[in-house]
């Protein structure tokens, strides 16, 4: 009864709506934009930089704040703080991913500022819905909750994706993205049909914004670094995704150098990779319960780093289809597999009196190398060639696993 009672939520499928919205965006910033500048004959370096637009999804906890303190214009406020802030967003969102489509004969800068600013709104609509689901959902479902958003988000990011890389074989880029930018601007809809949080009035105003954000930044930071061992964790999250931040900056140009299309590109990056994600999802979790934390961390980081040969073996396969599939899946599989470990980890070192903020500050120090550092893969490229760069990348992964098996040595994880 239980089950059916989870099944028949209506909230439960709003979180799928909400995740298909929060996903549309997040590779018209990357993989698919980066196709796109292929195609247009940009060079490597300038591709990689672009790496650094996503630096908003790192940097997002800095005005969600904002979000909580002020509230939402236009007269929108009417539907609530959350629903009101989304419905601020949502149409900007929608609009500049239109802007974005009709870029492509002007210069460079101006696709650049268009993805930026796309990133920029759609990491601030993440704000909103991550605190609309935590608010609405009582502890018993929220991870009901968040699985609703990872299905939506993952079929979203497979729509906007190797979806929006086919169509734009018969639509062209412009139409594909514009396409994209129709689906977005629906997001409204799913707004309109939530029902705004009842624990939503904004917090009170009489301590100060510099108390409020001493509260809300500097007490978690003070907590979390007290901590033995503090140091070294810090240090391995932000390490934990260097080879794949420097492997996948490059990975359209690289398919393209290869001789693959857009449509072989499509095939390979759709279903079979969104079925693999969502295997090692399911896999990383059965391990950790199967094995142990710390055992699990090692196993997949080292899976992990392993499965980056398979570029190597790509890039000498003379553009082999087979090979562009197995390597596609098996990265997919093995990157969800040492994500789910290592999000478990991430999970235990929030402290329950700042589990929100604790958390938006860990998963951003962890995605900082790839918009940061990744963005200069691009030129390693054009110095060293395509299988010297993927044999960098997997030893850019060394580091991170030393001070991973430091941190378990000296400071194991509580299991259980």
């Amino acid at each position: 009864m239980a089950r059916i009672a989870v099944r028949s939520d209506r909230r439960l499928w709003l979180m799928v709506g909400f995740g298909f919205a929060a996903g549309l965006p997040l590779a018209l910033s990357g993989f698919t934009l980066r196709q796109w500048l292929t195609e247009r004959q940009i060079a490597l370096g300038a591709i990689g930089l672009t790496a650094n637009i996503g630096l908003a999804y790192t940097l997002k906890f800095l005005w969600a704040p904002l979000l909580d303190q002020v509230r939402p214009p236009f007269g929108l406020h009417r539907f609530g703080r959350r629903r009101g802030w989304l419905l601020t967003i949502q149409p900007v969102l929608a609009g500049m991913v239109a802007v974005l489509a009709l870029s492509g004969g002007g210069p460079l800068w101006g696709t650049v500022a268009a993805a930026a600013m796309v990133a920029f709104l759609s990491a601030s609509q993440d704000i909103a819905i991550d605190a609309w689901r935590i608010e609405t959902f009582p502890q018993r479902l929220q991870g009901a909750a968040m699985a609703g958003y990872v299905w939506g988000y993952r079929v979203a990011m497979l729509v906007s994706g190797a979806g929006a890389i086919a169509a734009a074989s018969w639509l062209g880029w412009n139409g594909s993205f514009l396409v994209i930018a129709g689906l977005l601007a629906l997001g409204t809809g799913v707004t309109l049909a939530a029902a705004e949080p009842a624990s939503t009035a904004p917090p009170p105003v009489a301590a100060g914004l510099a108390a409020r954000a001493r509260a809300a930044v500097l007490e978690p930071l003070r907590e979390f670094w007290r901590r033995a061992g503090a140091g070294a964790i810090l240090a391995y999250v932000a390490l934990f995704n260097l080879g794949e931040a420097m492997a996948g900056v490059m990975l359209a140009p690289f398919y393209r150098s290869l001789g693959f299309d857009r449509a072989a590109v499509a095939a390979a990056t759709g279903v079979p990779a969104l079925a693999c994600t969502m295997a090692g999802i399911a896999t990383g979790g059965w391990l950790v319960a199967r094995i142990g934390l710390a055992r699990a961390l090692i196993s997949t980081g080292l899976a992990q780093m392993g499965a980056m040969a398979m570029y190597v073996w790509l890039a000498h396969s003379h553009g082999d289809h087979t090979v562009l599939f197995a390597t596609v899946m098996t990265e997919a599989f093995v990157q969800a597999l040492a994500t789910a470990s290592f999000v478990t980890y991430l999970s235990g070192l929030c402290s329950v009196a700042f589990t929100a903020t604790q958390y938006a500050l860990l998963t951003s120090l962890a995605a900082l190398a790839t918009h940061t550092i990744g963005g200069f893969s691009g030129f390693v490229v054009e110095a060293v060639g395509w299988p010297a760069f993927y044999v960098l990348a997997m030893a850019c992964a060394v580091p991170g696993m030393a001070v991973m098996l430091h941190i378990l040595r000296r400071f194991p994880p509580a299991e259980g």
